[in-house]
C-alpha cells in the first residue's frame, strides 16, 4: 500500500495541509501512523477516507458528512448507514412537498388578478366578508398554522395586512380545489417565502435543481464511502 504525506492528499482536492490534519483529528479520518521522525504517514485508506467525506460533504451537509465518518471510523456501520437513510428519506419529503407545491400552484399562476389583495387592513371580519367565508373559517386557518396575523397593541385583535388577504384568497382558491390544510399551509409558506406566485414559480425551480443535484452528489457520494469502506475490510 502507498504511503502518502499529508502534501499528497491535500494537493489532490486543492485543500491546505492544516485541512487534512484537522480533518484527522476530528475523527473524519483513521489516525494516521508517524515516522521515526514524527510525521504522519498516510496510506491508500487515508486517500479513500479523505474522497468519501469531501464528496460526503455536498450530498449530506458538512455536519452531516462529518457524523457518517465518525460512525463509519468508529465501526459503527449501521449507525453510519441510518444517517444515509434519513437523509434519503428527508430527500424523497423533499421532493414530495415540492410535487404538492407545483400541483397547487400551477392553475393559481392563471388567477393572479384573484390574488392581488387590497392595500389596506382588515379586521376578521372584513376579512370573511371580503373571502365571502365565516370568521370561524378564518381562525380555523389560523390554527393550522396558514394564516398568521399582527395583533393591536391597545384591543389585541387581530390585524390582516395586504400579505395576509393575499394568504388567505390563496388559501380560499386551494380549500376550493380539495386540497386538506396542511398542504394549503406548505404552498402558503412557499408562497410567503417566494414573495408571490410569480416569484415562488422560479424559486421551485431553483429547488428542484438544488434537490437533483443533491440527489447525484449522494450517488457520488455512495461509490466513494463504498469504496473507501472495501479497502477498509468493513462491510
Amino acid at each position: 500500500m502507498s504511503t502518502l504525506r499529508p502534501a499528497d492528499l491535500a494537493r489532490e482536492h486543492g485543500i491546505s495541509t492544516q485541512a487534512v490534519r484537522n480533518y484527522e483529528r476530528d475523527g473524519f479520518l483513521p489516525p494516521a501512523a508517524r515516522s521515526a521522525s514524527g510525521y504522519r504517514t498516510y496510506t491508500d485508506v487515508h486517500a479513500a477516507a479523505l474522497r468519501a467525506f469531501l464528496a460526503l460533504i455536498p450530498a449530506y451537509g458538512h455536519a452531516g458528512a462529518g457524523r457518517i465518518m465518525l460512525a463509519a471510523n468508529e465501526g459503527q456501520l449501521d449507525q453510519a448507514l441510518l444517517l444515509i437513510d434519513r437523509a434519503h428519506a428527508q430527500l424523497l419529503r423533499d421532493r414530495e412537498t415540492l410535487a404538492t407545491v407545483r400541483k397547487a400552484v400551477g392553475p393559481l399562476t392563471s388567477e393572479a388578478a384573484e390574488l392581488a389583495a387590497p392595500a389596506s387592513t382588515r379586521t376578521i371580519g372584513e376579512l370573511a366578508r371580503w373571502l365571502g367565508v365565516t370568521p370561524a373559517t378564518v381562525r380555523n386557518w389560523e390554527r393550522a398554522g396558514i394564516l398568521v396575523p399582527d395583533r393591536h397593541k391597545g384591543t389585541g385583535y387581530r390585524v390582516y395586512q395586504p400579505s395576509d388577504l393575499r394568504d388567505a384568497e390563496l388559501t380560499r382558491l386551494l380549500r376550493r380545489g380539495g386540497y386538506p390544510l396542511d398542504h394549503i399551509r406548505t404552498v402558503v409558506e412557499q408562497v410567503r417565502t417566494a414573495g408571490g406566485t410569480e416569484a415562488l414559480a422560479g424559486a421551485l425551480d431553483d429547488w428542484q435543481q438544488r434537490l437533483t443535484t443533491q440527489g447525484l452528489a449522494m450517488l457520488d457520494a455512495a461509490a466513494r464511502l463504498g469504496e473507501y469502506l472495501r479497502l477498509r475490510g468493513v462491510g
